[in-house]
């Protein structure tokens, strides 16, 4: 009898879309897959900011647990919830091709209050580096707290006196739920890995690696990977406004990096070109600069004042 590959999800619609994607090409390659679904802490406690619950992880323990205690053999997460350092036993098992990267603005009216140096609008979001990102662009803003999934952002923004709130292209596109009021943030550096979709397994299950190997796409998850490295490097996570972005074109790897204050009044910025053949070393190289220019003393901060 064939083995059933029990696929691990959150419970929220994107989720659920990201792990039926991941469904959709196994049952392609001929095999039998189920979902199961699985409460996050990040998906009970929808009020506390992010960085106040121990973020790092916080939308993947509970799947990890449940891969550890071997109640699902697969587990899919957005690539940029999950810490740089899996838990023991877990490994990355494939990558899949990324979808859209950028940020996203939806905005309730009109976009006339970002041409107005003098009005305070009120611009939502969990991210603290899309928060110190706007701020370093628009320092007289006022930036809110905004938390649950996908729907119930879009809805709170709805209903609350706020002007705007910002959102990754990827999570409104995906469930066919982007507003026509909204734009893509091209001046906006996104989060790492942000865009793609992390599939993971337990390291010495050998059967589920292969079935699981053939979803990997390398480009993006050579990118991902510099990507991460850099934030692991920077020994950020969600609450660290580090901001990474590799692309490939041809035989070189072209990176954007940066790193904000909390506010967005320092700024440490970096960007490389190299040949495919240094891009594994890129994201490291590039981290140790921005630490060496000054870097560290904002991560210092940062850590100082949580």
């Amino acid at each position: 009898m064939q083995k059933i590959i029990r696929i691990g999800t959150r419970e929220s619609q994107l989720a659920l879309w990201q792990a039926n994607t991941v469904k959709n090409l196994l049952e392609q390659q001929g095999h039998a897959v189920e979902l199961v679904t699985i409460k996050s802490d990040g998906d009970i406690d929808l009020v506390t900011p992010l960085y106040e619950i121990g973020v790092q992880g916080i939308f993947t323990k509970s799947l990890d647990i449940a891969l550890l205690n071997d109640k699902i053999d697969v587990a899919v997460h957005s690539m940029k919830d999950v810490p740089t350092q899996l838990p023991n036993g877990i490994i990355q098992a494939a990558v899949l091709e990324r979808g859209p990267v950028k940020d996203l603005l939806v905005y309730k009216d009109s976009m006339d209050f970002l041409c107005d140096p003098h009005y305070t609008a009120n611009i939502a979001t969990s991210s603290i580096r899309r928060k110190a990102q706007w701020l370093r662009r628009y320092p007289q803003h006022q930036m809110h707290n905004l938390r649950g999934n996908v729907n119930t952002r879009l809805q709170k923004l709805a209903n609350e006196n706020w002007d705007a709130a910002i959102f990754a292209t990827a999570g409104l596109e995906r469930i066919g739920v982007r507003p026509a009021t909204s734009i893509e943030l091209d001046w906006m550096l996104p989060a790492p890995a942000q865009g793609a979709i992390m599939v993971v397994c337990k390291d010495h299950d050998d059967a589920i690696k292969q079935a699981i190997a053939p979803l990997n796409h390398l480009a993006t998850a050579l990118c991902t990977r510099i990507e991460r490295d850099f934030l692991r490097t920077l020994m950020g996570g969600c609450t660290t406004p580090i901001s990474a972005y590799a692309t490939m074109d041809g035989e070189s790897i072209h990176f954007e990096g940066s790193l904000c204050s909390l506010d967005g009044t320092e700024f440490f910025g970096i960007e490389k070109v190299v040949p495919l053949t240094d891009a594994p070393a890129v994201g490291i190289e590039a981290a140790q600069e921005i630490l060496a220019q000054g870097g560290d003393a904002i991560i210092a901060a940062i850590k100082n004042a949580q």
